[in-house]
């Protein structure tokens, strides 16, 4: 066969190394995403305690994908979708936990990672997640634990990988290669702009959480979960006890012809005065 497609043009070739080949490799090796996801009690649950109020109760109780995680993980996959990556998530936690680290395997996470600890605190935490994260372009975290409330593993993992952590956030772009964020601060918001890799937190307004639809629970199934011992990285905090607040009072109805007895009531009795 002869003509000038039987002869390799240099020309051609020249062209097409040079514009082809860089897509061939980012399709290759494409962006690689960990989101930190926590196991926490349903809102409605009734808390109680046990061993002389040391522990929390969790016979009965049921437990949830950590609701700020959700939109982490939401949002961790759209960017990954339209970026030719991958989405792994990972839980520190043991294995009555792996039935909600499904759902998030559901809503579209290629693999999970478990790795086989009680969750204590937050340096722990940290600390066991550090020992996995690296090699990732983006690492991403809810803004907190609806259970404890710290909102400490982003700024944590951040100082232990050594890389920047941008907390609270309610957008994330990439754009040629420069992770993009809006951040909440006090009386307004950041824009923040980081060139490789970071850790972000997401807040409530970051996107909306993505349902698992029917197929990608039964996907689900049959996607990798790996489970990895701990490092043994002691935990620095020993819980003496926990309480439950105050049960709330009634409602006193004062005249407001009665301010006097008001102003004596906030004083003496709320004592706010």
């Amino acid at each position: 066969m002869t003509g000038p497609c039987s002869k390799q043009n240099p020309l051609i070739f020249a062209i097409f190394a040079k514009h082809e080949t860089p897509n061939l490799r980012a399709v290759e090796i494409g962006m690689n995403i960990l989101v930190c996801i926590s196991v926490v009690p349903d809102t409605t649950t009734k808390i109680s305690f046990t061993d002389n109020d040391t522990a929390f109760q969790t016979s009965g109780v049921q437990f949830i994908l950590n609701p700020y995680d959700e939109l982490a993980l939401t949002r961790g996959l759209e960017i990954a979708e339209a970026n030719g990556g991958k989405v792994t998530v990972v839980h520190v936690g043991l294995s009555d936990s792996e039935a909600v680290i499904r759902k998030a395997l559901s809503m579209g996470a290629e693999a999970a990672i478990r790795i086989n600890a009680a969750p204590t605190d937050a340096q722990q935490v940290a600390s066991e997640l550090a020992a996995i994260a690296g090699g990732y372009d983006l690492i991403l975290t809810g803004r907190e634990s609806i259970d404890y409330n710290g909102g400490l593993i982003c700024g944590l993992l951040g100082a232990a990988l050594n890389i920047p952590s941008i907390n609270v956030v309610t957008r994330i772009d990439y754009i040629n290669g420069t992770w993009s964020f809006d951040r909440d601060i006090d009386g307004g918001k950041e824009s923040v702009s980081v060139q490789g890799p970071c850790v972000a937190s997401a807040q409530k307004d970051l996107c909306e959480p993505r349902i698992p639809n029917m197929r990608g629970i039964m996907a689900a199934r049959t996607k990798p979960l790996t489970v990895l011992e701990p490092k043994n990285n002691a935990s620095g905090v020993t819980y003496t006890q926990f309480e439950l607040p105050a049960p709330k009072q009634g409602v006193k109805l004062i005249d407001p012809s009665q301010a006097a007895e008001l102003i004596s009531l906030l004083k003496n009795e709320a004592k706010v005065l």
